[in-house]
């Protein structure tokens, strides 16, 4: 399998993908146990992943991915212990706060999806702030899905449209899959081609269920924290070995129908 190096980038594309095209979704797992088998404090593990996150889009945006999405706090988040689940909230308000600045600079747009309004009103405001500052970016759209579960986001979908039925302003009879993926958090984007879990585990963990209906998923060992450039491209490279068939007899090359 051979590879193409497009301007500026530091590192090779497998010739079969068209990066522009691909979204790439990321369960990022294994903070806390890092920390644990460093015998450090879990939100010392969050840290670590925070920076390591960074280097990751750096290195997605460089190589012209159209979309990464990074799965960093969900609906279920909140049932961990007080003082873990306060300090992830310190370092989202440093995140937002900050890294909309460096987002812009190497013209990364910024999304979020999930139930913002459950989150701490300043951590809202400076979310809402980060993604004006990134909103002409023409490069890698970048989403944080935060306070997200994919079936809590299903059901806002079908609150959305039952409202809509019940105003007479949409037919029940019309209803069909695009009527659903319009009225997501993620409408307008394209549907996830790789979703990549990092830590060992293999399942969704309720992250972009409608979505992932079709997406290849990648699994690694490695806890989130050490997770790399390369553990990227090589999972890049796995993806376009993949034959997507989407229940039919195939698309070659990991792309769409």
């Amino acid at each position: 399998m051979g590879c193409r190096r497009q301007a500026g980038q530091r590192a090779c594309v497998p010739r079969e993908l068209d990066p522009s095209n691909l979204h790439v979704g990321i369960i990022m797992d294994g903070n806390g146990r890092w920390a644990v088998q460093r015998s450090l404090p879990r939100l010392a593990g969050h840290r670590a992943g925070a920076e390591n996150a960074k280097r990751i889009v750096e290195h997605a945006g460089s190589l012209g991915i159209g979309y990464l999405t990074l799965f960093v706090f969900s609906t279920e988040n909140w049932t961990r212990p007080d003082d873990e689940v306060n300090g992830l909230m310190d370092l989202f308000r440093e995140i937002f706060a900050e890294y909309s600045d460096e987002l812009a600079k190497i013209n990364i747009r910024m999304r979020a999806i999930g139930r913002i309004n459950g989150l701490p009103e300043d951590i809202q405001q400076r979310i809402f702030e980060a993604v004006d500052k990134t909103k002409h970016a023409s490069g890698m759209v970048l989403t944080f899905a935060i306070n997200y579960g994919g079936r809590a986001e299903i059901v806002d979908c079908v609150r959305s449209i039952a409202k809509e039925v019940a105003a007479g302003t949409l037919d029940p009879e019309t209803i069909d899959e695009q009527t659903v993926s319009s009225r997501l958090y993620t409408a307008g984007m394209p549907d996830p081609d790789l979703i990549i879990r990092t830590s060992g585990e293999l399942r969704l963990s309720n992250f972009l269920l409608w979505q992932a209906a079709y997406a290849e998923i990648v699994c690694v060992e490695t806890f989130w924290p050490d997770f790399r450039p390369e553990d990227f491209d090589n999972a890049l490279a796995i993806y376009a070995k993949r034959q997507r068939r989407y229940g039919g007899l195939g698309v070659p090359n990991g792309g769409r129908p």
